[in-house]
């Protein structure tokens, strides 16, 4: 095999020098009842140009989003990432690149990163950001679990939260002795009152999502008032970004903690990843928050230097004393948000915005025209919005697969009563005349 280092007489060298006659007596001590009693049924080896072939054959099973007109959102987002951001994260220092331990030099991996905090500082209305995290569930988890550590030990979460977030919350919150509760939504919306008969001495937060994994946007002020007047955080997690071009920054409403998913900028879908998730907090809260954040100094000659601010994570100080376990940060990605933010700029970011929300308001208006279709909730949404079909979700979607269109999420898999609901999503890169086909369609069942 010319891609294998070690030769028939390098092998039989080393088990000479090992003192074992063959690689068979190596593995003496699993039995016999467990080892194959035949050859495994592996091909041999091809060259190549058949591997290549094999590959690319297999690879055409596949249908991706430049084959497909995409109305799937559920927190990954069929976004425009300019060309050159693939371009530019393909240069080996970014690429390789791993953690800045010595910031003498790794000035421009600190100064991107700073530049990425300085953006979600500004698009979230926080003081501090950190360096990145896996992705928007456990940046949401950790938000948690920093909360938790004011001595409290109950999270009350929204059911309009996305139910995937929830999962690993739960997953986490098992070890840790955390006790989550799911407070249903109301119409589509988090409500206050809902909120308040569940709120103890112990509630450490309150978590909501903005828009919701229904797409509609909560009312943060009201919810912000209720948590802090019972002492509690106000953990508010963004899963589409792109809204905060044209909402209120959580900030500015009243937000403690902002977890979320960054993967509408610069980052494609990805089959589900990677992906970054973004954390930032009120100053007050920095000595709690997880992972890594990169600060602005001077060096000795006076010219402006960037450096490891705050390493709170365990590879940096002793593990007990910690904030998380995280070791590693999502600075490509983060890498590939920071460019395609810098691009559009505020006024960019805004036209985006509003272009999602113009396209998806005209979807739904055609769409909840048709006799087979109605609205399910009537509250402000951004891009994403619930509709309820007179047939099948999936059967649906497999008919509007074979016309290219990749249909919305059947909400029957997370919510019992919403069998024939549909989260039908619009972003800005969706044409009338894509909108009008799947009308056209839909009209056609």
């Amino acid at each position: 095999m010319n891609y294998l280092p070690n030769t028939d007489q390098d092998r039989s060298e080393m088990l000479r020098a090992i003192g074992v006659g063959s690689v068979e007596e190596l593995f003496g001590d699993v039995p016999k009842s467990i080892r194959p009693q035949k050859p495994m049924a592996i091909p041999h080896g091809l060259s190549e140009f058949e591997v290549k072939k094999l590959v690319k054959g297999l690879s055409k099973k596949n249908r991706s989003l430049e084959d497909l007109t995409c109305f799937l959102g559920a927190g990954a987002y069929d976004h425009y990432a300019p060309s050159f951001v693939g371009q530019l994260l393909l240069r080996s220092e970014f690429y390789t690149a791993y953690t800045p331990y010595q910031p003498e030099i790794s000035q421009g991996t600190l100064q991107a990163i700073f530049e990425y905090q300085t953006m979600i500082c500004e698009l979230t209305g926080m003081d501090i950001s950190n360096a990145s995290m896996y992705d928007g569930a456990t940046a949401m988890t950790e938000a948690a679990i920093m909360a938790c550590e004011r001595k409290k030990n109950e999270i009350l979460i929204s059911s309009a939260v996305h139910p995937e977030y929830r999962e690993v919350l739960e997953t986490y919150a098992k070890s840790l002795g955390i006790i989550v509760k799911v407070v249903e939504h109301v119409n589509g919306l988090s409500t206050a009152s809902s909120f308040e008969s569940l709120l103890t001495n112990q509630t450490a937060a309150i978590i909501v999502q903005y828009p919701n994994f229904f797409g509609n946007v909560e009312d943060l002020r009201a919810l912000a008032e209720l948590a802090h007047a019972n002492g509690a955080l106000l953990i508010t997690t963004v899963v589409e970004p792109v809204a905060l071009g044209i909402l209120e920054a959580p900030g500015k409403c009243g937000a403690d903690i902002v977890a979320g998913e960054g993967q509408s900028f610069g980052n494609s879908i990805s089959f589900g990843g990677p992906y970054l998730g973004f954390l930032a907090i009120k100053e007050r809260y920095v000595r709690k928050i997880p992972g890594r954040i990169v600060g602005e100094t001077v060096d000795n000659r006076g010219r402006r230097a960037y450096v490891l601010t705050l390493q709170a994570r365990e590879q940096h100080i002793r593990r007990e004393k910690a904030t998380s376990n995280i070791c590693s940060n999502q600075a490509l990605c983060a890498l590939a948000a920071t460019m395609t933010l810098a691009a559009l700029g505020k006024k960019g970011l805004r036209e985006m915005a509003e272009l999602n929300l113009q396209k998806a308001h005209y979807a739904f208006k055609k769409l909840t025209a048709l006799p087979n279709v109605e609205p399910v909730f009537n509250a402000p949404f951004f891009n994403e919005f619930v509709i309820r079909l007179k047939k099948d979700p999936e059967a649906v979607n497999q008919a509007l697969l074979q016309d290219n269109i990749l249909g919305g999420l059947p909400l029957k898999r997370f919510y019992p009563g919403m069998e024939n609901d549909v989260l039908v999503c619009v972003t800005e890169i969706r044409s009338k005349e894509e909108i009008d086909y799947l009308v056209e369609r839909l009209g056609g069942m």
